[in-house]
């Protein structure tokens, strides 16, 4: 690929890296110069794909660019330590807790339950799921800095063509475990998630499809993400 060609695809790609960061950055306090830092970390995102491409893969390079692209910028996120401690901090509380109510009671322990346990009221919870509503999906702290290039390039276009890449950040027995667990999540948080991360609609427009505010929405998408968290913490 010729220096010509490569400058076209970049400007070609670039709204995807600004789509991508932009879904990163909407739920943490990061200024317009830190974003624009980090749709620079994504773009060398986008040239790193655009260098290990594979052609020859039954695989659409957007698909395999926007992978490279979100974790560069989730890495550079987790190097300048983004969440505020004292958010980390409630989020662990509010794991901790949907973990051992979940070992206790051998369910999805429901809101009241985890309250009860936190001593505190319903809308005392409900303020602690506000304030974790920036947590990501798979938080990558507990991932080596190299975990994109742990894998050969064969084996992330693999795991893409089937279209689950965090197969590549969990073991088989983890990966069972959260199926299971998204299974067992109530109907209206597995919703949020499909309409979030695979219909990649925006929180208002979930909540439009559900009939639910948008803070509600965000509240039900920290919940199932604090709960598939926690399991994931718990069965290590």
């Amino acid at each position: 690929m010729d220096k010509k060609e490569r400058e076209e695809l970049i400007m070609k790609y670039a709204p995807l890296v600004k789509n991508i960061v932009g879904r990163l950055a909407s739920k943490l306090p990061i200024d317009q110069a830190d974003k624009e830092d980090l749709i620079n970390v994504g773009i060398m995102g986008l040239m790193s794909a655009l260098e290990k491409f594979d052609k020859t893969r039954n695989v659409q390079f957007e698909t395999y660019a926007s992978f490279r692209i979100r974790g560069a910028v989730l890495d550079e996120l987790r190097a300048k330590d983004w969440v505020p401690r004292a958010t980390r901090s409630k989020d662990n509380k509010l794991e901790n807790a949907m973990g051992a109510l979940q070992k206790k009671l051998g369910r999805m322990p429901s809101e009241d339950e985890i309250a009860r346990h936190l001593d505190i009221s319903l809308e005392e919870y409900f303020k602690l799921l506000d304030d974790a509503k920036c947590i990501p999906l798979i938080s990558t702290e507990d991932l080596p800095p190299d975990y994109l290039e742990h894998y050969s390039r064969e084996d992330i276009m693999e795991e893409i063509s089937a279209g689950n890449p965090l197969n590549l950040l969990l073991s088989m027995e983890t990966k069972n475990n959260l199926k299971n667990v998204i299974d067992q999540l109530p109907e209206k948080e597995r919703l949020v998630l499909s309409l979030y991360y695979f219909e990649e609609l925006t929180m208002k427009e979930a909540g439009m499809v559900m009939d639910l505010t948008e803070s509600r929405v965000c509240q039900l998408h920290a919940q199932a993400v604090l709960r598939l968290r926690s399991m994931v913490k718990f069965s290590r």
